[in-house]
């Protein structure tokens, strides 16, 4: 088992920021990720996940097709400021479902889906390459697909989705893990069944009920890894709950708010969670984090606290493990 992050990370503004600038915190942010603890941590994703994709897939100067990226032009750019960094790097890639119901909501064009899904593949093929060439290994890729299972503008069949992820992962196979990074469980399932991926991720910090409809045996049948999420990142929700509790404001007390938050998401309670996840699933628990990226965050260093408990957490569950066996 290892410990991931999925991303999103608080920073300053970066709108009119040189590249070298904009590379510089990337790299600045990585560095406090590893700092953290965190064993497989995400290039910043610090740009919107849904425009640093479909920018360059609507450019007919970077297109071969409608929504066809030209190989040569996906490229994340992230990983340029990564060169020797020195630990296993995971990449996120937005899935071609995202990408599709932001462009045309629930209309229904399996066409345009899986010249997303190509491109989607370009991207990772192209990202795997990169960081080959920068000195960097790639321990795994993700496929965010947040919406679904949420959202109902995802009008597609089954077949057609599990065609669209099957052609965005298809490079990957042998190569590195793969994990479909959901915010619901409906499809875990589904996905298990795409060869070209095999770790599910949902959000079982603030949602632990998720994990219970998830089947163990229809992943051990598919060769299929579960990533658990071990701690809220609900930040919105958790002042709120907070809030009441309290009977204050805690955004305007952000020295108290962060000790609250930090008591709330201790690593006791979060040891807890991956303890309930591994009764679960066993040794199908490959991966563990925060649930969901922590750009939301109110502070970098509230952030990097949060993934510094999560890493205690894995720690003391792991020297438990050791002891029991």
């Amino acid at each position: 088992m290892r410990f991931d992050d999925i991303g999103s990370f608080p920073h300053g503004r970066i709108e009119g920021s040189s590249r070298e600038e904009y590379l510089a915190l990337v790299r600045s942010i990585m560095e406090m990720k590893i700092s953290a603890g965190v064993q497989v941590p995400t290039y910043p994703q610090l740009r919107d996940m849904i425009g640093m994709f479909m920018d360059p897939m609507r450019s007919p100067e970077t297109t071969e097709g409608p929504y066809l990226i030209r190989r040569d032009a996906a490229e994340i750019m992230e990983l340029d400021a990564l060169r020797s960094i020195g630990r296993s790097i995971r990449v996120c890639v937005t899935g071609p479902l995202e990408l599709y119901i932001s462009e045309f909501g629930s209309t229904e064009y399996a066409d345009l889906l899986l010249n997303m899904a190509e491109s989607v593949s370009r991207f990772i093929d192209s990202s795997i390459e990169r960081a080959r060439q920068l000195g960097i290994d790639v321990a795994v890729i993700s496929i965010d697909e947040p919406s679904l299972g949420i959202s109902s503008s995802i009008v597609f069949s089954e077949d057609v989705i599990i065609e669209a992820l099957k052609v965005a992962s298809r490079g990957c196979a042998g190569r590195v893990d793969v994990q479909v990074h959901l915010h619901s469980p409906v499809y875990a399932e589904l996905c298990a069944r795409v060869p070209g991926i095999n770790v599910i991720g949902v959000e079982s910090a603030s949602h632990p009920d998720y994990l219970d409809i998830i089947d163990r045996k229809v992943l051990a049948e598919n060769d299929t890894f579960i990533r658990a999420g071990i701690a809220r990142t609900d930040i919105l929700s958790m002042v709120a709950r907070l809030n009441e509790r309290l009977n204050t404001n805690l955004w305007e007390q952000p020295e108290r708010l962060e000790a609250e938050i930090l008591r709330m998401e201790s690593p006791e309670v979060i040891r807890k969670r991956l303890e309930r996840a591994v009764r679960m699933f066993g040794d199908l628990v490959r991966y563990a984090g925060p649930d969901c990226g922590l750009g939301s965050w109110p502070s970098q260093h509230l952030a990097a606290e949060l993934l510094r408990n999560c890493a205690r957490a894995i720690e003391a569950f792991g020297r438990e493990a050791s002891r029991r066996g």
